[in-house]
């Protein structure tokens, strides 16, 4: 009879294990919850860490708690929009991987997105590659300029949809997202090139987008 009963248990709790949060495998929010945890003792303690004052490390406390509670809801992807008039190079899921096996994944290959184009909903743009030519700006939370050198990747958070676009008075490369991360060869194991933006724009376009 108890062997009975344990089987029967087993049977009606395996759907919990099989249902258990994908996030808490997902390379980014590993990442995250580190990087969170770092900045809360740091908070705790009142100790400054290189690069932050005690504001800017309570505001980064804040985005990086809306990340994790984005990617605890369910979104673990992002998306990249393109409004520069030219093509984006950008990083997205390895090939022949499964929706699953991706999500744990932290490699990623390089795509070509058309300008007035936006990603496809679900299939995760990781971050966007600057050719050698291109400055760009990033608009942090705290309403100043980053300035942006190009040869590097800009690192696309999941649950967050960038906007790329070109300033037409400057030429420079605008975007706003708060906590903006830059990727140099070797910092990542993504293959990182060192072209121009009219090597780029030479490319066809092959990124999944939405329609319409």
């Amino acid at each position: 009879m108890l062997i009975i009963v344990l089987l029967a248990n087993f049977v009606f709790a395996s759907p919990a294990f099989a249902d258990a949060p994908k996030f808490s495998k997902n390379p980014d929010y590993i990442a995250l919850k580190k990087e969170l945890s770092q900045l809360q003792k740091a908070k705790e303690k009142q100790a400054q860490i290189e690069g932050y004052t005690t504001e800017q490390i309570e505001q980064k406390i804040n985005e990086l708690e809306f990340q994790k509670y984005a990617l605890e809801s369910g979104i673990v992807w992002g998306q990249c929009r393109n409004e520069t008039g030219k093509t984006l190079a950008i990083y997205g899921p390895e090939p022949n991987l499964e929706d699953d096996d991706d999500e744990y994944s932290s490699g990623a290959v390089l795509y070509f997105l058309a300008n007035g184009q936006t990603t496809q909903d679900n299939w995760d743009c990781k971050g966007v590659y600057l050719p050698s030519d291109v400055n760009a700006v990033a608009i942090g939370s705290d309403g100043q300029n980053q300035e942006l050198g190009g040869g590097v990747v800009v690192k696309v958070p999941n649950g967050t949809k960038v906007v790329f676009k070109t300033n037409p008075d400057t030429e420079v490369i605008e975007f706003n997202t708060a906590g903006t991360k830059t990727l140099k060869p070797g910092e990542v194991n993504w293959y990182i090139p060192n072209v121009s933006q009219t090597f780029i724009d030479a490319r066809v376009t092959n990124a999944p987008t939405n329609q319409g």
